[in-house]
């Protein structure tokens, strides 16, 4: 690509751009037709029925959504402006056109090459591992609260294990494979040198916002399954729902099924205290648009703005 002339590398980006975008919005369609489970004209009629019969509903949930990112957005600035400072429009920026890209890659891993495209060569490397810093932090709380919750469900009920198929325990000796493949050729000596440059307050404030994100779309969650009359008491939702987001985050999966994952394993958990399968889909599909589909369409605007780093 180096070796192309400034004309064809305009044309092969914009292309690239085009590809990412249409993926994204494949990706985004065929979430909302394929749910065999709610058809988009019964998501319709719930979102009427809920929402715009309630507009001050509808605004706090946006509300929500809306703290949901400004932490994650001050959670990348923070990350990022180790290497060099950036203003929250630039973080803001990243964020989204990050998520844009990375919801038609596995697990999400174009989140670390998108983010890292927005730097000069020689940080990318550094900006990609801070960004593993912020994905470990925000998983570190998932898995906290999440054992949580799987203890309450080994005391108040029957638990066991979901038993996965064959294809996805296939993940786990893969993702051992790569991990020990990468393992042999990282210097460690920098990795340990480098995170003990960075300070404990550094650290500390990475946490409270891993904490306080998990804290909104944990109970923007529960508000919502409020919102269709369930009636179950607070701590148990709440248990549930630190349950489920585990689970959900733990499995190996394509971006393209993850929602499909996410939908599986919620009526899963909520199945423990016979939860309507149709609110269950309803909420987890109302979660997914407003966190996902909606940002990777601002998202979307900036890919097709970008212009690479030109490098010295």
């Amino acid at each position: 690509m180096y070796n192309l002339s400034p004309k064809y590398k305009r044309f092969l980006l914009s292309l690239i751009k085009l590809i990412i975008i249409i993926g994204a919005f494949y990706y985004s369609y065929e979430k909302l037709s394929s749910n065999h489970l709610l058809s988009i004209s019964q998501l319709k009629s719930q979102f009427t029925n809920v929402f715009f019969n309630n507009i001050w509903t509808f605004i706090f949930i946006l509300l929500l959504t809306d703290a949901n990112w400004l932490l994650e957005i001050l959670k990348w600035k923070t990350l990022a402006s180790i290497e060099k400072k950036i203003t929250f429009f630039d973080a803001y920026e990243q964020c989204f056109s990050s998520l844009t890209v990375s919801l038609i890659t596995p697990n999400r891993i174009g989140e670390y090459g998108a983010k890292a495209l927005y730097y000069k060569n020689e940080i990318r490397k550094k900006i990609m591992f801070l960004n593993l810093i912020g994905n470990l932090n925000q998983l570190g709380v998932t898995i906290f609260f999440g054992l949580i919750g799987v203890v309450f469900l080994i005391r108040n009920f029957n638990f066991k294990i979901p038993i996965t198929n064959n294809l996805k325990l296939l993940w786990i000796p893969l993702i051992i494979g790569i991990l020990f493949f990468f393992k042999r050729r990282i210097d460690h000596s920098k990795i340990k040198n480098y995170l003990k440059k960075l300070s404990l307050k550094f650290y500390s404030k990475i946490i409270l916002l891993s904490f306080l994100r998990y804290l909104f779309f944990t109970h923007q969650f529960i508000f919502l399954l409020r919102l269709f009359n369930v009636e179950t008491n607070y701590f148990s939702l709440l248990y549930l729902t630190f349950c489920m987001y585990l689970l959900a985050s733990i499995i190996p999966t394509l971006a393209f099924f993850d929602w499909l994952i996410k939908g599986s394993v919620a009526i899963w958990v909520f199945g423990y205290i016979e939860l309507n399968e149709l609110t269950v889909v309803t909420v987890t599909t109302i979660m997914w648009i407003l966190n996902f589909a909606i940002p990777s369409i601002i998202g979307s605007i900036f890919v097709l703005n970008f212009k690479t780093i030109q490098q010295p």
